[in-house]
């Protein structure tokens, strides 16, 4: 039997609400926390991987511009999610995966963890680079696809492609998901 950990990939206020705002991020927020309220309550573990950049240092903003600044109300998650420092576990990254130069992978190694649900924005960028590394390191993937979201409909798709050709990883239906808990 699978143990998930549920990772939540930039669902910060610079992404829904902000500087990197799109459509698709505002419309899988009731998703997102319908997955992250279903993990807690089945004490599946909830990981934020969020962005919090260094002001005038992380490449990531000569190419995205000032998002997600350590510090700002940018760098916070959505209110919907309820995070919760004592409950959930915060795991600030400067770069795209949540497992460059952070200790995701020794939190979840602590945790038992063998599949990671990911889950947040984007899928064709920091969901992929994050599910590459997980990969790497030799996690199963599982990606709710209404969980999920881009900039394009194209790219939202093409990342769930990425995810299931080049790491074998699993798209399923939300619904589908949550009854494994």
């Amino acid at each position: 039997m699978a143990k998930y950990a549920v990772l939540v990939v930039d669902m910060l206020e610079d992404f829904v609400n902000g500087a990197l705002t799109c459509d698709m991020a505002k419309e899988i927020v009731p998703d997102v926390a319908r997955l992250v309220d279903a993990a807690r309550e089945k004490n599946v573990p909830v990981i934020f991987s969020n962005d919090c950049h260094i002001k005038g240092v992380d490449k990531e903003l000569e190419f995205w511009g000032d998002h997600a600044i350590a510090g700002t109300p940018g760098a916070e998650v959505i209110p919907e999610l309820k995070a919760d420092p004592e409950k959930d576990f915060i795991v600030p990254k400067r770069h795209y995966s949540g497992f460059f130069g952070t200790d995701l992978n020794i939190l979840l190694r602590d945790l038992g963890v063998d599949t990671c649900v990911i889950c947040g924005l984007h899928a064709h960028m920091c969901c992929r680079h994050t599910g590459a590394d997980a990969y790497q390191y030799g996690f199963d993937l599982v990606i709710p696809e209404e969980t999920t979201g881009s900039f394009t409909k194209e790219d939202y798709l093409g990342g769930l492609e990425y995810f299931k050709a080049t790491y074998g990883g699993e798209v399923c239906k939300l619904d589908d998901l949550i009854s494994r808990f």
